[in-house]
């Protein structure tokens, strides 16, 4: 009896097998790009044309993310662009119908995966980028980014720095040239009215006084001018 029962349920488990695997056939509702991870950020394997079928080997439980094999290819695709049949109709692979179509819940473990269908890859040169998942590598590139943006800003404010300070520089020669031109041309002058008083036939003026000025004739007594008395005619 008990080897009855042993048999009975080996045959049991034998009918079984074929109903499972059908019921974890997939049809692609798209063209879709099959990932090397649960996430569209994660490198791209292959393309599903729209129509194929997939075998679906599992399924997250948190994502609505299935692990499935594509003409040799194993990689991920978001349940929403793969349905599956049940009871005479297609659904999409949706959490809900995980256990009715026979599909396990599976976790992404990424160096066992990786190391058993990406080695060949050139992406997987690059698996130390994306071992701590997507929105790590995401997080570098946009630290990268950042770095890269305060680098030329930093550049920016140094080379308006210097612009700045030619600008003062030069400003403050032109500055210096003018004040050193203007006393220059106030010595000139000094200069060329004393020549002028000095062309005068003895050197004395008429001094003002409260009458006005004695133009051509000398007041008594007169008074002998210095050059720049205020009160001569110099």
């Amino acid at each position: 009896m008990k080897k009855f029962i042993l048999r009975a349920a080996a045959v049991c488990a034998l009918l079984a097998a074929p109903v499972v695997a059908e019921a974890a056939e997939g049809f692609a509702t798209a063209n879709v790009n099959m990932r090397s991870g649960p996430s569209t950020r994660y490198p791209a394997v292959s393309m599903i044309p729209l129509g194929e079928s997939v075998e679906i080997h599992g399924c997250l439980a948190d994502l609505p993310w299935c692990d499935v094999s594509f003409y040799g290819g194993r990689g991920w695709v978001a349940g929403r662009y793969v349905q599956a049949d049940y009871r005479r109709n297609r659904v999409y692979v949706e959490p809900r119908y995980y256990r009715p179509l026979g599909i396990p819940t599976v976790v992404f473990q990424f160096d066992n995966y990786w190391d058993r269908n990406y080695r060949g890859r050139d992406f997987y040169r690059e698996r130390d980028r994306w071992r701590h998942g997507p929105d790590w590598v995401d997080d570098r590139r946009n630290r990268r980014d950042w770095e890269r943006q305060r680098e030329r800003d930093r550049r920016d404010w140094e080379s308006d720095r210097r612009r700045e300070r030619r600008d003062w520089e030069t400003g403050e020669r032109e500055d210096e040239w003018r004040r050193r031109e203007s006393e220059w041309n106030r010595e000139q002058t000094v200069r060329e009215e004393r020549r002028e008083w000095e062309r005068r036939s003895d050197g004395v003026r008429v001094r003002q006084n409260d009458d006005g000025i004695y133009e051509g004739a000398r007041p008594a007594p007169f008074v002998r001018c210095q050059f720049d008395d205020p009160n001569c005619e110099n």
